[in-house]
């Protein structure tokens, strides 16, 4: 995911002590996190609800921008942010909230519509506020139970890292392949619930991750700086995802 998500080599039970300083640092993650989601909520809203936004993001070639430009950016900074900076992580956590919340407002369009739609596979989605709404609460919950098990746990959860990464970038591949190529709707299907699940690990890990990272560079607020930033990306991408996928399946209509 990124340079300050370090394999930690101890004992497989973890046991570290929780002071004041590191609860302010996971809280400025959290807030920093949730902001990011505000923000996407009220760009998918705008744009989904406002004419000429979704002519201007659906009727231009900037849908490719914003159907794809998450995804060239993570890999991109893959290569180019091998030490990145407090304003290079900043820029581009939030260049990826906003192109997120602009791709989440076709939610909202199907949303209002109300009609059922197909996606590129030909599964059958119906969509409504209340679907969306419900999405949100059951993402939420999980999303809490998920990050306070990987806050509390004393098991290692750090050797998870090197499996999470490349079972994520082989189902994007594969994901990609099937929309360009193969259309099928029950690999698409079953693409989601492992996604699912690999969401599910990166934030237990991640939460972990962070805390471990914090007393390795406690005091270092450059580094610290930037392991907010990713940190609350990486978890950001990760409640995204989960609430996409658990949308999709209870909106399902096949």
């Amino acid at each position: 995911m990124n340079d300050f998500s370090r394999t930690y080599g101890g004992a497989p039970a973890m046991d570290m002590s929780v002071d004041a300083g590191l609860r302010s640092f996971m809280l400025g993650v959290y807030n920093k996190m949730g902001l990011g989601l505000l923000i996407s909520a009220a760009i998918a809203f705008a744009v989904g609800t406002v004419p000429p936004l979704t002519q201007i993001v659906f009727g231009t070639p900037l849908v490719y921008l914003v159907q794809w430009g998450p995804i060239a950016l993570l890999f991109g900074s893959m290569f180019f942010m091998r030490n990145p900076s407090p304003v290079g992580s900043a820029l581009l956590y939030w260049a990826i909230v906003g192109l997120i919340g602009a791709s989440l407002s076709m939610w909202v369009i199907i949303a209002q519509q109300n009609e059922a739609v197909q996606t590129v596979t030909g599964r059958s989605l119906s969509i409504d506020f209340a679907t969306i709404a419900q999405a949100f609460v059951i993402t939420s919950a999980a999303f809490m139970g998920l990050s306070v098990f990987g806050y509390t746990t004393k098991r290692n959860l750090m050797p998870m890292q090197s499996f999470l990464f490349m079972a994520i970038i082989g189902a994007v591949v594969l994901g990609i392949l099937n929309f360009f190529f193969f259309q099928s709707s029950l690999l698409e299907l079953g693409l989601q619930f492992v996604v699912l699940l690999l969401m599910a690990g990166v934030t237990a890990w991640q939460t972990q991750a962070l805390k471990v990272t914090y007393y390795q560079v406690a005091g270092d607020h450059r580094s610290m700086a930037v392991l907010t930033n990713m940190g609350a990306l990486n978890l950001y991408l990760a409640f995204v995802n989960m609430f996409q996928i658990i949308l999709s399946l209870l909106g399902s209509r096949d």
